[in-house]
């Protein structure tokens, strides 16, 4: 095979070692790689960067932060993205990344898109969905040859290839600004306890440090300020995952159905998505009716489930994505949430939306008669009643 492919590039161990495996084993003539920041720590970037200028025949950084809060991350938060109590992070991230490489591959007119997944996993699933509505043929070194994280690292090595990933800490971890994922090792034992050093995000939550509050102000379902301060989403999501970070806030130790059939034990951090997620939810059980309430729990689900598989073209995507937006429109307001020990949890919340009358509703009113609700109660639980007569 010769001609020119367009990699997918992290900066990790797999994808580094795709570009001379693309050249050996598949007589690629040209390599180009691309780098998608979306929000990846700023070291890891330059790594990334590094390591493509030395093994690339040249190389791409793309700046998607903001595409991927607006255009991903704030639809996942209206939508209360969550697949099986995961947030989404690495899953929503896919789609965008794989876009900006399919988009350099159509500029410069390549003959092939690759990236470096496995064929155990889901991303394999997330970027060939995107890939594949092209016309560029698809490549993927690890799963086309079968490869083992152990024999990547001695290919690495043996090519002179720096990675930060060792044979006895083979955590494979991927970051961007929603979430952190870490797997592999000892890990992928079901029973093993994670050590503290495979977190970065997050503090032990049991340093039992004073809780904290912080106030998220919502706008159509997306959080505008923090603690009174206007900020844009990039910023906003970073600043609260430092502070909910502190409190241990947003771990998830979890067993997780891959799109494959596949059980996985998987490790994340998000403590911004954590915080920010229960606020949302908490927002709209003031601002949503209960037959919408009802109605969009089974939408989210939906969605959530299309979005882990990365299927964000197909039909009903769009179709869900529009209810979610029109449900969006009344999700205005304030919540006030508490970080403790691990937990985020709210404490109050306010909206001009609310479907909530206090006059009406306390105890002490007498706005409403009591003895209205007569009639109702004795309609109530007829059918259940009138059998117990036979």
């Amino acid at each position: 095979m010769s001609g020119v492919i367009v990699l997918a590039y992290s900066g990790g161990l797999d994808t580094s070692v795709c570009v001379p495996l693309l050249r050996e084993r598949y007589d690629f003539d040209q390599v180009i790689t691309v780098l998608t920041d979306v929000g990846q720590p700023k070291e890891d970037i330059e790594r990334g960067n590094e390591r493509a200028e030395k093994l690339s025949d040249e190389h791409y950084v793309i700046d998607a932060k903001e595409e991927f809060v607006e255009g991903y991350i704030f639809p996942a938060i209206k939508a209360n993205g969550s697949y099986e109590g995961y947030v989404l992070g690495t899953a929503i991230a896919r789609p965008l990344i794989a876009r900006k490489t399919a988009e350099i591959a159509k500029k410069l007119g390549a003959d092939a898109l690759g990236h470096g997944c496995t064929g155990r996993g889901n991303d394999q699933l997330r970027f060939e969905a995107i890939f594949r509505a092209t016309d560029l043929k698809v490549v993927a070194p690890m799963r086309d040859l079968d490869l083992s994280r152990e024999w990547e690292i001695d290919y690495a090595r043996d090519h002179g290839i720096d990675v930060p990933v060792t044979k006895e800490r083979p955590w494979s971890i991927d970051e961007n600004l929603w979430s952190r994922s870490i797997e592999g090792g000892l890990l992928e034992d079901p029973f093993f306890e994670p050590p503290e050093e495979i977190y970065a995000w997050t503090k032990s939550p049991e340093r039992n440090l004073p809780p904290e509050k912080v106030e998220i102000e919502f706008s159509h379902g997306v959080p505008v300020a923090l603690d009174g301060k206007r900020m844009a989403g990039v910023e906003l999501i970073a600043e609260l995952n430092r502070t909910a970070g502190e409190h241990g806030v947003g771990r998830t130790d979890m067993i997780e159905d891959r799109v494959l059939g596949l059980k996985a034990r998987e490790n994340y951090e998000h403590p911004a998505a954590t915080v920010l997620l229960e606020a949302h939810r908490d927002l709209e059980r003031l601002v949503l009716s209960r037959a919408e309430l009802r109605f969009k729990a089974t939408v989210d689900e939906a969605w959530s489930e299309l979005a882990y598989m990365g299927l964000v073209d197909d039909p009903l995507y769009a179709d869900l994505s529009a209810f979610v937006d029109e449900s969006s429109k009344r999700a205005n307001g304030t919540v006030k949430m508490k970080l403790s020990c691990g937990r985020a949890f709210s404490v109050g919340r306010r909206s001009p939306d609310a479907i909530y009358d206090q006059e009406m509703v306390s105890f002490d009113s007498q706005t409403l008669s009591q003895r209205d609700s007569e009639g109702f109660a004795k309609y109530h639980g007829f059918q259940a009643r009138f059998l117990k007569k036979y």
